[in-house]
């Protein structure tokens, strides 16, 4: 059966304009960076992301080496971009990136020239698209120079394989030197994408200011902690299919008394306001307008609606900001 995109799909996104672009982003964007490898069900991911589209999701994120095993969440993407999405490529963005490990030898990584344009054509190629919409320089390079890397990025967007130039995991000072090569080139630096969450607040510390002064955008990954900043935890067990009983990113032993204790009060203030703690978290980063879009994942499309339904409820108030400074700063 043809898919048929919901005819109502814009009227309750919000959108909100990516620095001073003229791009806007969904305050929600969907990321594939888990559960669209080549183990995951493809069915389940079809649905996931049809169901984005549906909810006025228009952006969609991926990376070279996202699967597993890498490269195989933009073979999954691909194709149910040409079996579903083809009359909808005009609506929608697309972006992906380079930068950390994706093959052997010396090219294989990091910022090089080389690197980054082979690995941009092989992401189209798995893609099965002409161009992606926006195209990221995954992490900062410490041994390449950045008129090297950002020039590659330039020359990118200049040969029409990407509309936009981003970075990802760009420090403040780092982000300010490559906004400044990129503009030297004339390519803006539309976006830089970056962890944030209540429990992970680095950016503040004088990034968002940059990206404000350049008229930057910034995404936000990682929004709910790797899970923690949902009710899976709350109790203290390890859920035996959760994340952190998987060992990756997010250790069991990360998972401490004092922790605990701050979640389960971040809890309660989301209880209070009829909230579930992840849409807390979720409207917490959308509090700061410089922030352009939360970028989630989803194991299903019913627990992407469970976090679509954070932007149906109103703004935290300043009592309830206030409660949640108090209880982050202990």
């Amino acid at each position: 059966m043809s898919y048929l995109a919901n005819e109502t799909r814009y009227d309750t996104m919000k959108y909100r304009r990516c620095g001073k672009s003229g791009l806007k982003l969904p305050e929600i964007s969907l990321g594939l960076w888990h559960n669209f490898g080549e183990t995951d069900c493809y069915k389940t991911g079809r649905k996931t992301v049809l169901s984005a589209f549906d909810a006025g999701i228009t952006h969609f994120d991926l990376a070279n080496n996202y699967g597993p095993p890498p490269g195989s969440a933009e073979i999954t993407f691909g194709k149910i971009f040409k079996e579903n999405l083809i009359p909808y490529r005009d609506e929608i963005i697309v972006s992906t990136k380079a930068g950390y490990d994706m093959w052997a030898g010396p090219y294989g990584e990091w910022g090089s020239r080389k690197y980054l344009i082979a690995s941009l054509d092989a992401s189209l190629k798995r893609l099965g698209l002409d161009y992606v919409d926006i195209f990221y320089s995954h992490r900062p390079d410490p041994d390449t120079p950045i008129e090297e890397t950002m020039g590659a990025l330039a020359d990118i967007v200049k040969q029409g394989k990407a509309l936009y130039a981003g970075i990802s995991n760009y420090n403040g000072e780092q982000s300010a030197q490559a906004i400044s090569v990129l503009r030297s080139l004339g390519v803006p630096c539309l976006i830089n994408q970056v962890s944030y969450s209540m429990l992970n607040r680095w950016i503040e510390d004088g990034l968002l200011n940059v990206l404000e002064k350049e008229g930057t955008g910034c995404i936000c990954f990682s929004p709910l902690a790797q899970g923690l900043l949902t009710n899976r935890y709350l109790d203290g067990s390890i859920p035996k299919d959760s994340r952190a009983s998987k060992g990756g990113f997010l250790k069991a032993s990360a998972i401490t008394p004092e922790l605990l204790k701050k979640l389960n009060a971040l809890n309660d203030i989301a209880k209070e306001g009829g909230r579930t703690l992840s849409a807390l978290a979720i409207l917490w980063i959308l509090r700061d307008k410089r922030n352009t879009s939360v970028l989630i994942g989803a194991s299903s499309s019913t627990q992407l609606k469970e976090n679509l339904a954070a932007l149906s409820q109103q703004p935290l108030s300043a009592e309830e900001l206030d409660r949640i400074e108090k209880i982050l700063s202990t």
